[in-house]
């Protein structure tokens, strides 16, 4: 997959991530997991540690390149949106959309659908096609949207780990949902169907 994914200068930029962004890809992390996940993560962790934590994870994923993974980000002057995937994480899943969040104020512009084709792409490149699947909190009712809209099917329920393994960062009993795509390249098709109708606003 070539290092840039985006050629319009109107448009949002899409790139690979390298370890230089692993301070902005926290930054977006963190405000993210504070907007969206509060009541499940507790208010100590969100108003205190998170972002040390967030960079701690960015800085070790982004250290060397892994063949098994990619960060796709993307940009307008500065990070407004990031997915990070494993590939083969599961024989029956199979890929892990393990984190996608786009910037307050700057969603439904088409930037996480983008993110989402993008992800399947460099899924398709690989030589063994498999499923797509994800973990969403139960409570970010507007994510299990954008899910569902894309086809997107809920096969599963399990309680929240707890960030780095500490039991104290969660608060009372979340749950998350597990979304799955056997076959993902049904996202590819409707990513270039929105992008036809609707510049890819969607």
């Amino acid at each position: 997959m070539p290092r840039s994914l985006s050629a319009d200068r109107d448009a949002p930029r899409f790139r690979l991530a390298g370890p230089d962004d692993a301070e902005a890809i926290a930054k977006l992390h963190a405000e993210s997991w504070r907007r969206h996940y509060r009541g499940a993560y507790s208010d100590a962790f969100l108003d205190g540690g998170v972002l040390a934590d967030r960079l701690g994870v960015w800085k070790k994923r982004l250290r060397e390149r892994d063949p098994g993974s990619c960060t796709i980000l993307s940009e307008e002057r500065s990070l407004v949106g990031f997915a990070h995937a494993l590939f083969d994480d599961d024989p029956t899943w199979g890929a892990l959309l393990n984190n996608m969040h786009v910037a307050h104020g700057h969603k439904r512009q088409g930037i996480g659908s983008r993110l989402l084709t993008l992800t399947v792409e460099a899924m398709v490149e690989r030589s063994e096609r498999t499923g797509l699947y994800l973990w969403v909190l139960e409570q970010n009712v507007d994510a299990r949207a954008f899910y569902e809209a894309r086809a997107g099917r809920c096969v599963g329920r399990e309680p929240v780990t707890p960030p780095g393994g500490i039991a104290s960062r969660i608060t009372g009993s979340p749950a998350k949902l597990r979304y799955a795509w056997p076959s993902p390249c049904v996202l590819l098709e409707r990513g270039r169907v929105r992008s036809r109708a609707a510049g890819d606003l969607a």
